[in-house]
């Protein structure tokens, strides 16, 4: 286990669990939460052991926003100098830690699962969009909540969640502020399935079995970068450009030989490819923009 002051890092049998750890606070979200978590998706994705990442919160909370200990200055930039936030100035702009981090999630090479176990407000539910496949418990609760605060949506969240829930629902939920159970995030398409309590991480667990066991590490990295890369593309050109490249790279690679022929063969496929090494680079046509 890798030590962090507001997570946990924790690889097991090809799954990285990153728990939010401040179950006190509700796992109140501070910037040096922030730079954990992108450490920890740094080393997920250094780690060719590492097929899958789960994210989770410690206690009865999954995140309950911003840490509001600051008072009415949490939020003002000018009044409050902190290391970690100033390291993402550009010109005279703090850059939002929430959407430091979602960006992070959005370049990550392996899935990650969200398994919401109890409340998310704020940047504890837009860091989730972000993530792959969100799972929650009927515990859960959620509210983007910023217009109460006087805030508008951060952590790009006015990208990622339309693409998830459609615009109407997205403006509903950011106009009124309200939280809102599990059970209206399922609904609204904005999580894949609802557990008990109890249920949750090992159901968050056997969906990253599934994928770890059967599919090709570098075939995943692949696919995740072309569905959340073409979510904003101009036309499907874009799509055909990439993955023409991706399968003529991809054909000739050893985890091809290897997976036609343990199926034809009907045994488990052993795939040899990695992400560090194998990863072959389909967007010389794609670059991504930079904060101005």
């Amino acid at each position: 286990m890798t030590h962090f002051e507001t997570i946990l890092y924790d690889v097991a049998d090809g799954i990285a669990t990153i728990t939010l750890n401040r179950p006190d606070k509700l796992n109140a979200f501070t910037s040096q939460m922030m730079a954990d978590m992108i450490a920890a998706f740094d080393l997920s994705d250094a780690d060719d052991d590492v097929r899958v990442v789960i994210v989770t919160g410690a206690g009865r909370g999954f995140c309950a926003g911003a840490d509001l200990s600051a008072g009415g200055s949490t939020f003002d930039r000018t009044g409050r100098q902190e290391p970690t936030r100033e390291d993402g100035r550009v010109g005279d702009v703090i850059r939002d830690g929430g959407g430091r981090l979602t960006l992070r999630i959005f370049d990550s090479l392996k899935p990650v699962i969200a398994a919401c176990n109890g409340p998310a407000v704020g940047v504890g539910v837009t860091m989730q969009l972000a993530m792959d496949i969100r799972l929650a418990s009927t515990a859960a609760r959620y509210g983007f909540v910023f217009a109460r605060r006087g805030l508008n949506p951060e952590a790009a969240s006015s990208w990622f969640l339309p693409h998830l829930v459609g615009v109407q629902t997205a403006l509903e939920w950011c106009y009124t502020g309200r939280v809102f159970p599990a059970s209206e995030a399922h609904a609204k398409g904005l999580v894949r399935s609802l557990h008990e309590p109890d249920d949750l991480l090992p159901a968050a667990h056997a969906l990253a079995r599934e994928i770890a066991d059967n599919t090709a590490p570098v075939s995943v990295a692949i696919t995740r970068q072309l569905i959340w890369r073409m979510a904003g593309a101009a036309h499907p050109m874009d799509a055909h450009m990439a993955d023409s490249r991706g399968i003529q790279a991809r054909g000739a690679q050893n985890d091809v030989r290897e997976g036609v022929n343990s199926f034809l063969e009907k045994r488990p496929p052993r795939f040899p490819d990695k992400v560090s090494a194998d990863l072959p680079d389909v967007w010389s046509h794609w670059s991504a923009p930079t904060f101005r």
